[in-house]
């Protein structure tokens, strides 16, 4: 039986980059229903429009816990949850002037998927099970300095999805962690190496999820670095430990 076809999906941070693609590659799956949710739904319009009213738009800041109550109460229907919210600010863990930017960063990123998983998963066990699928990076396995406090949210994201995998194994619930590398988004125009398409990311996570995959690198330097993460850990700490914030 598919885990897409014929489901209802639930993807935050909808409106651009991978979590647009989510969007638009679980219709091509044959999603019964995507619940694109956005913390402005005039950015949403145009795929809403030509979406056959399979997209919902849901007004949501997953940092706000009433906005995440009323999401809940309006989707009860939903199989798959797409925690694919985020933000970097590539500021450093001491260069920044302060810790506010790291704060928002765990806010969003950690706290952001906490909250939504805390809160979808009763949803999920009641309709079967469901899927959860959580967008760390790969940069969560190793810190790049450029973006420090980035990493050690992504890699906060990834102990997270351990955690909740073993949670909600007895609901039957599938709990999915995605590792990618640069992909060609609004953040990740500003990190200099090859860069992915949103696309082919977002069809990866699908297959993967699919073929009932825990952890996912959907891109070939994602690929790249978890192998030499493998192979040895210390090489590519240092290599990454070149990119310096300014």
């Amino acid at each position: 039986m598919s885990k897409v076809s014929g489901k209802i999906a639930f993807v935050t941070g909808a409106n651009r980059g991978i979590g647009r693609a989510f969007v638009e590659e679980l219709l091509k799956a044959g999603a019964k229903k995507v619940y694109a949710a956005v913390r402005n739904t005039n950015t949403i319009v145009d795929l809403i429009a030509s979406s056959d009213d399979r997209v919902v738009s849901v007004q949501l800041d997953v940092t706000k816990p009433e906005m995440i109550e009323r999401a809940v109460a309006a989707c009860a229907d939903v199989d798959i949850l797409i925690n694919n919210a985020g933000v970097a600010m590539f500021k450093g863990l001491i260069a920044a002037e302060d810790p506010m930017a790291s704060r928002y960063e765990m806010e969003v990123n950690y706290f952001g998927t906490l909250n939504m998983t805390r809160a979808f998963a009763p949803i999920l066990a009641a309709n079967g099970g469901g899927a959860i699928v959580n967008m760390s990076s790969i940069i969560g396995h190793v810190n790049f300095p450029i973006l420090g406090s980035y990493c050690a949210a992504k890699a906060a994201v990834h102990s997270l999805t351990q955690g909740v995998r073993a949670e909600l194994a007895a609901n039957g619930t599938h709990v999915v962690g995605v590792y990618p590398g640069p992909v060609e988004t609004d953040m990740g125009a500003h990190f200099p190496m090859d860069r992915a398409d949103p696309d082919s990311v977002a069809r990866t996570v699908l297959e993967g999820l699919e073929n009932g995959e825990e952890e996912i690198y959907p891109d070939a330097t994602a690929k790249e670095l978890h192998a030499g993460l493998l192979g040895d850990p210390k090489a590519v700490e240092k290599r990454a430990s070149q990119m310096l914030p300014r």
